[in-house]
């Protein structure tokens, strides 16, 4: 049995119109070229569909039993053509993407507002979580793009460069760091120091070591979200090292942030992927869309503020 599409479409407009020449003319054929679809059609099913007499044309029996099956197939149908047709042409679809928790408080709302502008049908679901979970979300299928620090290779991962920049240290106003011109790393170790658990503090630490003369970072705190060190900073109980991204919340709690030397020590961050997983044309143009609003950002990394 083979039946096309084109065959189910001239019954169902036959149907419809109860008319070859009103069929004809809905789907654009010569009423020739209709009548030999349903003729093919019958032909295929054997069995027949229409009754047709020099007066008027009606359905069979059969036919009037296969008409509304025919019809809800050919309704899913186009439902679905067109909802990929919409992802196509961005008139819909949703972006997973994970994201440290305080890029996910500063950097990424202004980067999905400025893409709800352009792509206003998309919707983006942002994913607040540990820097050591992106990964783990991407690769388990949770999101569709994550964004965090340099890792060790996975052949499961792809990875496209974001940024690179320098860490920075934030303190109080009128903290003894704001008279210093160039803070180095020395100059801000002699001063508590709030740093985060897990791999931020233990590469920052790996970075740093045999490249200043002081002995090695020793928390007065340590917290899990960065967050909360900028909130403790304001509470006056020490100082933190952080990345430029932070300057929004730094700005709201009315801190300074000035840049760390004597080593400039650097974070690079990546588009996270999985390599062997096809991206939506929503989450495609969004992982263009990431670089392009990053380069127009002005970090201020050299200014006292």
């Amino acid at each position: 049995m083979d039946v096309t599409l084109r065959q189910l479409r001239a019954f169902t407009a036959l149907a419809r119109t109860g008319s070859f020449t009103r069929a004809a003319e809905s789907l654009h054929v010569t009423q020739s070229a209709l009548s030999g679809l349903i003729k093919e059609l019958e032909a295929g099913l054997g069995v027949r569909l229409v009754d047709r007499n020099t007066r008027r044309i009606q359905l069979s029996e059969i036919g009037r039993e296969f008409h509304p099956v025919v019809t809800k197939i050919l309704q899913d149908l186009d439902s679905a053509l067109e909802g990929i047709d919409n992802l196509k042409r961005l008139h819909s679809g949703i972006v997973r993407i994970a994201a440290p928790q305080l890029m996910a408080s500063t950097l990424m709302p202004a980067l999905i507002a400025r893409f709800r502008e352009s792509y206003p049908d998309v919707r983006v679901h942002l994913v607040d979580c540990a820097v050591e979970n992106v990964i783990s979300r991407i690769l388990r299928g949770e999101v569709d793009i994550g964004v965090g620090p340099q890792r060790d290779e996975l052949a499961d991962l792809g990875a496209e460069p974001l940024f690179d920049l320098p860490f920075m240290i934030v303190f109080p106003p009128g903290h003894p760091l704001e008279s210093i011109e160039r803070i180095t790393w020395a100059d801000a170790m002699r001063h508590p120091i709030i740093a985060l658990q897990g791999q931020f503090t233990d590469r920052l630490m790996l970075d740093l070591h045999g490249a200043i003369s002081t002995p090695a970072i020793r928390p007065s705190h340590e917290v899990a979200f960065m967050s909360t060190a900028l909130s403790m900073v304001s509470a006056g109980l020490g100082i933190t090292p952080c990345l430029p991204y932070a300057r929004p919340l730094v700005d709201l709690y009315g801190m300074r942030i000035r840049p760390l030397c004597d080593p400039e020590v650097r974070r690079r961050f990546f588009v996270y992927t999985r390599r062997h997983a096809s991206l939506s044309p929503a989450a495609e143009v969004f992982a263009r869309f990431l670089p392009e609003f990053v380069g127009e950002l002005e970090w201020g990394l050299g200014g006292a503020r």
